[in-house]
């Protein structure tokens, strides 16, 4: 249960949500990606060593996708061609029509905005597949503020983003006036870290209940679609504390 003496009396001003997996079908692209980027760097696709290190991929879902690359398959000369196939098979298939939002997503954000919060969009792809990714959807204004890793400074687990955020757009006095909301473990460490008030994790990605508790989720909702009455309920169960 979150902690609600942790709210301040403004309630929640920012809101930061991750994209693949909580705002737009993932439909195992990044899983994809990854495959024909590591046939390209020599992995045997079904071979042994592929499957450990898609196990590994699927493990660190949210993580930004150079630093993947990077444990992977050690030196940095490997790691960045590693991210740049991947870049371009992640680009081939969102050009090919392979991208879509989930069931409200884009109902949800404009419904937040409308309600006086700003809405940052994350990721842990890089700037050039983010660009991608929105200018498919026809979401460039879709939320205030669009980040990446690179951004920031560092991806996720880190807090990084989730503070960008914070510090580019000011929406808030407090980072306990954040929420934060996740598909991955990622996700919800890098929200928790940040101090954010609210951090959701939803089932629509790449984790399941127990991987977003075990990370700290303090909501686990069916969809981002239900994230905007979970934060109608911070409030209210907060304004009801403070009347006590």
């Amino acid at each position: 249960m979150t902690n609600m003496t942790n709210l301040t009396d403004h309630g929640i001003g920012l809101v930061v949500l991750d994209m693949a997996g909580t705002t737009v079908a993932d439909g195992g692209l990044v899983e994809q990606a990854f495959s024909r980027a590591a046939e390209r760097l020599g992995v045997e696709p079904g071979s042994a060593d592929h499957e450990k290190k898609l196990d590994y991929v699927r493990a660190t879902m949210g993580e930004s996708k150079i630093t993947v690359f990077r444990a992977l398959f050690g030196d940095e000369e490997t790691a960045q061609r590693g991210n740049a196939a991947f870049e371009t098979a992640y680009a081939e298939l969102v050009d090919g029509g392979r991208c879509a939002p989930l069931p409200g997503a884009a109902e949800t954000i404009g419904r937040l905005r409308a309600d006086g919060r700003t809405v940052v969009l994350t990721t842990g792809f890089s700037r050039t597949t983010q660009d991608a990714i929105l200018d498919a959807l026809g979401w460039r204004d879709i939320a205030d503020l669009t980040l990446c890793p690179a951004d920031a400074g560092r991806g996720r687990p880190y807090p990084d983003l989730v503070l960008a955020a914070l510090l580019r757009t000011g929406a808030a006095d407090d980072v306990r006036e954040i929420a934060v909301a996740g598909d991955t473990s990622y996700d919800m460490l890098c929200g928790r870290r940040s101090g954010a008030a609210l951090v959701a994790g939803v089932l629509t990605g790449a984790h399941d209940e127990a991987a977003l508790r075990e990370a700290g989720a303090t909501h686990v909702l069916a969809s981002v679609a239900d994230l905007p009455d979970a934060l109608a309920g911070l409030t209210a169960a907060t304004g009801a504390g403070r009347q006590r």
